[in-house]
């Protein structure tokens, strides 16, 4: 069966989570939202954290995290698992 992975990207502070579920064709559009969420005042969200985060999706991209249907055990073990996994019915 083929397996769609739902990447997983969350950031803790200051009490305060965001927690984003992309698939690897909707990276793009995470990295233009954590842009929208650093620019709003009314967020604990700055453009620091933006970067932060994007830095880490370009990562996983340019690690071949995204896309790959390596099972953990077949991963490298230095690479963050941040990937979830679900069987297609």
């Amino acid at each position: 069966m083929a397996q769609q992975g739902i990447n997983v990207l969350a950031l803790l502070k200051n009490g305060e989570r965001y927690v984003f579920l992309y698939d690897d064709r909707s990276a793009d559009q995470l990295l233009q939202t954590l842009g929208r969420y650093a620019a709003d005042p009314e967020l604990n969200f700055s453009w620091y954290d933006a970067a932060v985060l994007s830095q880490r999706i370009r990562t996983l991209r340019a690690t071949g995290v995204e896309g790959s249907d390596a099972s953990p055990t077949e991963a490298d073990s230095s690479v963050p698992r941040n990937r979830l996994h679900r069987r297609a019915a």
